[in-house]
């Protein structure tokens, strides 16, 4: 069965940091592409950014240049590297997985923007 465990969401000012963490399981995860996406209150669930088994990225417009995808097949874990974060960027953050199945989502993590 396919697990995506996310962590490192939490609260943090304007013009913070923080690293999401998304642990996957029952998959062999250097095969597939993952995605982080993210659901703000009152819109719609948004691609945020991708990368491929072969290490190929692409971003949101709304992110590119402030948030870094990466994953380390060795632990079976992508990473969401976010810098200059605004409070648009306030949203659940969801991992995610595309196999043939279907695209198999993690719980979510909370990011809170907000001085």
């Amino acid at each position: 069965q396919v697990q995506l465990v996310e962590s490192g969401g939490g609260l943090v000012q304007p013009g913070g940091s923080l690293r999401l963490s998304c642990a996957a399981s029952g998959i062999i995860f250097s095969l597939y592409a993952m995605g982080w996406y993210r659901q703000a209150p009152g819109k719609q669930r948004e691609l945020v950014a991708i990368i491929t088994s072969g290490g190929s990225t692409n971003y949101a417009g709304s992110v590119k240049g402030r948030f870094t995808i990466s994953r380390d097949n060795a632990k079976n874990t992508v990473y969401l590297q976010m810098n200059s974060l605004k409070p648009e960027d306030t949203a659940v953050y969801y991992c995610t997985v595309d196999r043939s199945v279907g695209r198999t989502w993690g719980q979510g993590t909370q990011v809170t923007v907000s001085s």
